[in-house]
C-alpha cells in the first residue's frame, strides 16, 4: 500500500493542474481496501476517492486524504470478465477482442479505470458501460466489510450511479465483473461510426476494425491529455421532453439529437456551445479545443478556477440561447 503525505496530483488529473493533497493513499489489493477504510474510519479527516482523473477539476490543494485503487488483474470466466478496479478501461476493451468477448468496441479509448466505469457509467456512440456490469464488490467504508453489489442495485442512469450519489465516498471498489457477447453484434448508427466505416469501404466490420474507427474518430476529435490538458467531454448531454425538442427544432431544423424514448430526446451539448461561438474560442488560459467543442482545454498553465469561470460562462450562455441547463461530468474539487 503506498502511503504518501503533501502528494502531488498532477500525474492523477488529467488536465495537469499541480495541485497538492495532505496524504495519499493507494491500495493494491482487498485487504489493503479494508486497510485504507480503517484508516478512513479512524482519522477525522475529509477525503476523496479517485480514479484515473479523467473526470476531476482541481481548484485548490485538498486538506485531506486522497484514495485510489491500483488492483490490477483480469479473470474470464465463460463470457464473464472480472477486472481489479485499477486497470485501464481500454487496456480491457482492448483484451475483451483477444477473449472473443464483444460490445464494448464503441467505449474504446475512453480514458479512466475499471472502478471509475462502475461510477460513473462511462458511454459513447450509443453504448455504456451499465449495459455490460453484472456487478460491482467494495469494501464499505463504515464496516470494512466487503460488499458485493447487482447491476440492478447500482440503479445506473445516464452518466450516473448511486456510487455517485447516495453512496458517495462509502465504498472502496475492488473489482467489477461484467458480461459480454460471445456473438459480435456490432452498433453503428451512433454519430459518424458507420460514415467513416463506409468511407474506408467497410460494409461489415470486424471487432477490431470497428473499434480501430472508434479509436481513429476520438482521437481526430479529443486532444491528447499529455498535450493539452483536458478532460474528455466536459458536460453532460442534456435529455429534454418530447415537447421541448420539438419547440427548439422548429427553430434549429439542424438540430442533431438522439431518441431517448418515446418523450425525451438527447441533444448534444457540444452542438449548442458552438451555436454559443464558443468553439476554438478561450477564456484566459483556459479554452474550448477547435474540433470539438465539448471538449474543455488547459491551454497551459491554467488554474483550477479559470476552468471553472469559462464552463461556468458557457452554461450561461446555452441557458440565454435555448433556456437549457447542461451539467459537468467531470467533479470539480
Amino acid at each position: 500500500m503506498k502511503d504518501y503525505r503533501n502528494y502531488s496530483l498532477k500525474e492523477h488529473n488529467t488536465f495537469g493542474l499541480d495541485a497538492r493533497c495532505c496524504r495519499f493513499l493507494e491500495y493494491e489489493s482487498e485487504d489493503e481496501a479494508q486497510r485504507v477504510a480503517e484508516i478512513l474510519r479512524t482519522e477525522a479527516t475529509p477525503y476523496i476517492i479517485i480514479g484515473g482523473g479523467s473526470n476531476l477539476l482541481l481548484t485548490k490543494n485538498f486538506d485531506g486524504i486522497v484514495v485510489h485503487s491500483a488492483i490490477r488483474g483480469s479473470e474470464v470466466e465463460g463470457n464473464q470478465l472480472k477486472c481489479g478496479s485499477g486497470e485501464t478501461w481500454d487496456d480491457v476493451v482492448e483484451y475483451c477482442l483477444v477473449k472473443g468477448l464483444y460490445g464494448a468496441e464503441n467505449l474504446s479509448l475512453i480514458p479512466g479505470d475499471v472502478g471509475a466505469s462502475a461510477v460513473q457509467n462511462i458511454g459513447a456512440y450509443g453504448v455504456e458501460a451499465k449495459d455490460f456490469i453484472k456487478n460491482v464488490q467494495a469494501v464499505e467504508i463504515a464496516t470494512g466489510e466487503v460488499k458485493l453489489f447487482t447491476n440492478e442495485e447500482c440503479r445506473y442512469a445516464y452518466r450516473q450511479s448511486r456510487f455517485k450519489q447516495d453512496w458517495k465516498n462509502r465504498y472502496l471498489i475492488t473489482s467489477v465483473v461484467y458480461e459480454f457477447d460471445p456473438v459480435f453484434h456490432p452498433r453503428l448508427d451512433y454519430g459518424n461510426v458507420r460514415t467513416e466505416l463506409e468511407r474506408r469501404g467497410i460494409h461489415e466490420p470486424t471487432p477490431q476494425q470497428l473499434r480501430q474507427v472508434i479509436i481513429d474518430i476520438r482521437n481526430a476529435k479529443l486532444p491528447d491529455p499529455k498535450v493539452m490538458g483536458n478532460a474528455g467531454s466536459f458536460f453532460m448531454n442534456p435529455v429534454v421532453s418530447r415537447s421541448r425538442y420539438e419547440q427548439l427544432a422548429s427553430q434549429y431544423p439542424d438540430m442533431p439529437h438522439y431518441t431517448v424514448d418515446a418523450e425525451h430526446e438527447k441533444i448534444p451539448a457540444g452542438w449548442m456551445i458552438e451555436q454559443c461561438g464558443w468553439k476554438g474560442k478561450a477564456l484566459g488560459r483556459a479554452g474550448v479545443h477547435g474540433r470539438q467543442a465539448l471538449v474543455l482545454v488547459n491551454l497551459g498553465g491554467a488554474t483550477g478556477n479559470e476552468i471553472v469561470d469559462l464552463y461556468q460562462t458557457i452554461q450561461k450562455d446555452v441557458k440565454q440561447k435555448f433556456d437549457i441547463e447542461i451539467y459537468p461530468e467531470v467533479n470539480v474539487i
